[in-house]
Formats: structure tokens, C-alpha cells, sequence
């Protein structure tokens, strides 16, 4: 049996929270949201924790988040589906600051009518953040779900000047209405 790839890991703190970084010598590998888990590493690979072998990428991801950095200049390694590689592949070509909708990206990889499984692909990208998933919005130009919250896509939107709509607290009708004033009252 082979020695396997190995891959570099540490976490970062970061004005959405903390946020693991991942690495090969091929580039980048994954950039999360930090719950606590490292992801389940494929058959062939071996995590180690190293601050040093990712401190490029931290580096990179701290001017972004200061605002210095519109486009990350290091590579990246993308595992996935050749339809998820597309899909991020278009996702990266959303310039800083603007947005599309998930039926956009289905146009431009071709798929018109996968406009759904190209909002599963945006849920399994492993880069968030350099490979904007934040960018994309609901038809409606709203925002949709996020892996990391939809306070920290808009925090994201908002730090690169982005337009887009908050959506309306959802309307009760009069029936969810008398419902919860009755939950709300004590009777004695």
C-alpha cells in the first residue's frame, strides 16, 4: 500500500468565524466553515495539522477580509464531479462584487434546466469563499442558503459591495396569527 497524499490543515480565526484550511502540494483544497469535525479524508490521504504549510493561503484570506484582495492568485485543488468542477469553474469567473442567479450558471455550463443541481453543487464546494458561492442568489436577486449562514453571505456580500435583496420576514396568515396569540396567553 501506497504512502498516500498528504494533506495540511490548520484553522483560522476570521471576522465569520473560524475557518479550516486545507492543503495539498497541489493547491488548495478546502476552505470551511469550522465546526469542530475535519472532513472525512478520501482512502487516499493523510491530514496533518501544519499552521505553516497554509499560512499563504491564510495570508491571502486575511487581505480579502480586509479588503486588500478581490481575486486569490494561489491554485487550487478542486476534488469533484466533472459537472461540480464546471460549475465551480464558473463560479470563480464571477468578478468581485457581482452576483448571478443559479439559473445563470446553469446557462453558462450549458445545462439550462439544472439550475437545482447546480445549487447542490454550490452546497458541496469544498473552497467557500475563493470559489464564490456567496455570489449566487435566488431568482429574485435574494439570498439563498449558505453553508456558513445567511448572515455571512451577506457580511461577504456587503464586504465586496455587492447589490442584492434581503428577503421580507415571511407574512403569518391571520390563522398562524390567532394561533400564536393563543400560545401566548396564560388563562387562570
Amino acid at each position: 500500500m501506497g504512502q498516500g497524499r498528504t494533506v495540511f490543515f490548520s484553522v483560522m480565526d476570521s471576522p465569520v468565524g473560524p475557518l479550516l484550511i486545507a492543503a495539498t502540494s497541489e493547491g488548495l483544497r478546502c476552505l470551511q466553515f469550522h465546526r469542530g469535525k475535519l472532513p472525512r479524508p478520501a482512502e487516499d490521504e493523510i491530514w496533518l495539522e501544519s499552521a505553516e504549510q497554509v499560512r499563504l493561503y491564510e495570508q491571502q484570506i486575511n487581505s480579502y477580509f480586509r479588503g486588500e484582495l478581490r481575486k486569490f492568485t494561489f491554485k487550487l485543488d478542486l476534488p469533484g464531479t466533472p459537472f461540480q468542477k464546471d460549475c465551480w469553474q464558473a463560479l470563480l469567473r464571477i468578478p468581485y462584487g457581482k452576483t448571478r442567479t443559479y439559473a445563470e450558471i446553469a446557462r453558462e455550463i450549458g445545462r439550462p434546466q439544472a439550475f437545482r443541481a447546480v445549487g447542490q453543487a454550490n452546497h458541496d464546494n469544498p473552497i467557500a469563499i475563493v470559489v464564490p458561492c456567496h455570489r449566487v442568489l435566488g431568482a429574485n436577486g435574494t439570498l439563498t442558503g449558505y453553508g456558513g449562514g445567511l448572515s455571512t453571505k451577506e457580511k461577504l456580500l456587503r464586504l465586496e459591495g455587492a447589490t442584492f435583496r434581503l428577503s421580507p420576514p415571511a407574512k403569518k396568515s391571520k390563522n398562524e396569527k390567532r394561533a400564536s396569540e393563543r400560545q401566548a396567553r396564560f388563562d387562570y
